[in-house]
């Protein structure tokens, strides 16, 4: 085993515990009230859609307009943009300081739509793309949702230990992100260092931005929420993206640029979210963001 297949294993396997231990860890704190609460917010819910499967994927499409990619990025592009709801998430909004509660219950929400969002756009978008929703759906349900379910029954049924098994596990998750951002990043270095310089890396930071300042225009005005709408909105569904690109464009450009773009966004997302919570702290020291959504 080479040195470059022994570090995609410790990605891969690190990426798993990330995502089932971050879920783990968000059930064993959540209550099911508590998540579904905000998205009866019926405004706030159709902004966060309308972000995510209309302006996300039409700015995408108009920056493959303005910049003179090759068609591989372009194609990396668009499944980078229709894909929504990811693992991250949370992760994210604990660091911006915002309404978990809320991040859990929109990254539920976008999966679901993402399943079947794509397999009925990206042929559209892009002709000759086929997807399985199934494919899509059971890589979620398995590593997303039965973890996040598991966590909440454990919770129901023994708080106290709960509560001792969510830190463990929310450490667990952090140190695989770090682990997973390191290697991720050294798998990735010397594609990322060939687009320096080259339109295909503007338009992904011009994707991740734009994302970003959808989120926040669409946010409303409570900082806790706005944060969410932000973050939520700019962060992709990378594993979709991966497996669309695997099953229709491997051994392509546009299967590594996908790659290039998840660890692009955590690059541009990790300090943009210790950003927003260092903000929401410097006016209100000591005290907790809002919980509750506003309406816009």
């Amino acid at each position: 085993m080479t040195i470059s297949e022994l570090l995609a294993v410790v990605a891969q396997v690190s990426g798993l515990l990330f995502i089932v231990t971050s879920m783990l860890a968000m059930g064993m704190s959540l209550t099911m009230a508590q998540i579904v609460g905000p998205l009866k917010n019926a405004r706030l819910v159709i902004l966060a859609l309308v972000a995510n499967f209309v302006l996300v994927p039409l700015w995408a499409y108009l920056i493959t307009v303005v910049l003179p990619l090759d068609q591989p990025l372009q194609i990396g592009l668009i499944m980078f943009a229709t894909a929504a709801g990811a693992p991250f998430l949370p992760k994210l909004v604990q660091g911006a300081k915002g309404n978990i509660a809320f991040s859990v219950g929109l990254m539920v929400l976008l999966m679901v739509v993402t399943v079947f969002y794509v397999p009925l756009v990206l042929p559209l978008l892009l002709p000759g793309v086929s997807v399985n929703p199934w494919d899509i759906a059971k890589s979620l349900i398995a590593l997303m949702l039965v973890p996040l379910a598991l966590g909440m029954l454990f919770k129901s049924h023994s708080p106290d230990s709960a509560g001792h098994w969510q830190r463990f596990m929310d450490k667990t998750s952090s140190i695989s992100l770090i682990v997973l951002l390191v290697v991720g990043l050294g798998l990735n270095v010397s594609n990322i260092i060939s687009l320096i310089g080259s339109w295909g890396l503007l338009a992904l930071v011009l994707l991740i931005v734009g994302s970003v300042l959808i989120g926040l225009l669409l946010g409303g005005r409570d900082p806790a929420i706005r944060s969410v709408m932000s973050l939520g909105t700019a962060q992709r569904n990378i594993s979709a993206a991966i497996l669309v690109s695997a099953q229709n464009f491997a051994g392509t450009t546009t299967l590594l640029y996908v790659l290039v773009g998840g660890v692009l966004l955590l690059l541009i997302l990790l300090p943009t979210a210790k950003r927003m919570g260092a903000r929401v702290e410097a006016p209100h020291a000591g005290e907790q963001p809002a919980s509750k959504p506003q309406d816009t």
